[in-house]
């Protein structure tokens, strides 16, 4: 939230086993007072994965389809962010715990790279990855809505979505403090584990 200056914050995540759905019934457009309607049944083409960093200060994002996501494809992705962020700027990159970010191959790719710093979501909290947020967004307005007869339809889809999306970015804002956060999670979950062994 408070990035050091001359350094830029992108949210990095994998999209894993992105289906190409192709509906069995053709999609009903919306006509007035009817919504869109599709049918629940669908065949599936393949899959394929999408890698995103998303830049919080401006909301732009960079891409990457892939057939597979291990380290190589991980190193891969961060050649392609190198290659976009100017050369003047540190890289602050937020991302979870997943096995294939700390593979040996990654840790000598940083070596070799001492403007990235990576900055792990605690576990079973990728959710504070506002990239994830990124990729709701991509779900509910292109995915759920899309047929595609192939993972390279698919791919290009995604690409184009992506590129549609960087023409007018908007950055994701924290609307709640970290305090209120853990308030509201706190109604969720009941008394904390300290304060239980306490009583």
């Amino acid at each position: 939230m408070n990035p050091p200056e001359a350094a830029i914050v992108l949210c990095v995540d994998e999209k894993t086993q992105v289906q190409a759905l192709d509906r069995t019934q053709p999609i009903r457009p919306m006509v007035p007072g009817v919504p869109l309607r599709q049918t629940t049944e669908y065949k599936r083409n393949g899959i394929s994965n999408l890698y995103a960093a998303l830049n919080v200060a401006s909301g732009k994002v960079i891409t990457k389809m892939t057939n597979a996501h291990r380290a190589i494809e991980f190193i891969e992705f961060l050649e392609i962010i190198d290659k976009n962020v100017p050369k003047e700027l540190g890289v602050h990159v937020v991302l979870d715990n997943y096995a294939a970010h700390k593979t040996e191959s990654v840790r000598m790719w940083l070596l070799a790279h001492p403007r990235f710093q990576f900055h792990f979501t605690p576990t079973y909290s990728s959710w504070m990855n506002q990239v994830e947020r990124w990729f709701s967004a991509l779900t509910t307005k292109y995915l759920q809505r899309s047929v595609h007869h192939s993972v390279t339809e698919l791919n290009e889809g995604i690409t184009e979505w992506a590129e549609a999306w960087n023409k007018n970015p908007k950055p994701f804002i924290w609307t709640k403090s970290a305090d209120e956060i853990f308030a509201s999670m706190q109604k969720y979950l009941g008394p904390s584990v300290s304060e239980q062994t306490s009583d």
